[in-house]
Order: C-alpha cells, then structure tokens, then sequence
C-alpha cells in the first residue's frame, strides 16, 4: 500500500534513499528529504505491507507532470515486484491529474513497468 511520508519515517526513508547511488552522502541525502518535508512540488511516499519495503519519490511541475525521481526497494525485498507496485499505484492515485513519467535517472525502471 502507498502511503504519504510523514516526520514519524524520516530514518525509515533516508535508509530507503540511501541505496540510491546519487544519495550515498549523508548531508545529499538530509538535503534530499528535507526538500521533500518543504516543498510542495516535492511529494515522497513508502510502499508499506507489513513493514515498509520502498519509497518512491516525485516532483510536480507546472505542466501537470508528475516525475518520478526516485525509487528505492530494500535489498532483501529487491525482484519481487515492488517497485512495479509502487509506479502503478502512483499511476493509478494520481492519473487524473498528473501524467506520471520519469527523470533520466529513474527513466529505464519506469519504462520497464508499464511493459
């Protein structure tokens, strides 16, 4: 299930985020979340079954786009489906009002969801 990033996750996402390569230092990846806490193009949700397995986060543009910009699944839940699960719960929320795409560096992953 998708759920909206609140304060109460800040460890469980900067973990999460961590794994990306872009993210790897500590003040990039602080940065990173506090601009997800501040601005409101910014928009990061986690990906909760029974604990939380993933995040996913996405900027909003003025052309009602809706860019994925990052993703992350932990590694001991990696090729199970879950990062397919998150794109196409965001397409499915949030469709009517945004066209969901991707940034070069999340671009590949999200293509490969939608085949």
């Amino acid at each position: 299930m998708l759920i909206k990033y609140k304060k109460s996750f800040e460890k469980i996402a900067m973990g999460l985020l961590s794994f990306m390569p872009e993210e790897k230092e500590v003040k990039k990846l602080q940065s990173t979340i506090k601009a997800y806490e501040t601005n409101d193009n910014w928009r990061l949700f986690l990906w909760k079954e029974e604990d939380v397995l993933g995040a996913i986060g996405v900027r909003v543009d003025d052309d009602q786009k809706m860019i994925v910009q990052h993703i992350s699944v932990t590694p001991s839940h990696r090729n199970q489906g879950i990062g397919k699960k998150m794109v196409m719960a965001l397409k499915e929320q949030f469709s009517d009002e945004f066209i969901i795409c991707a940034n070069e560096k999340t671009e590949n992953f999200v293509n490969t969801c939608e085949e």
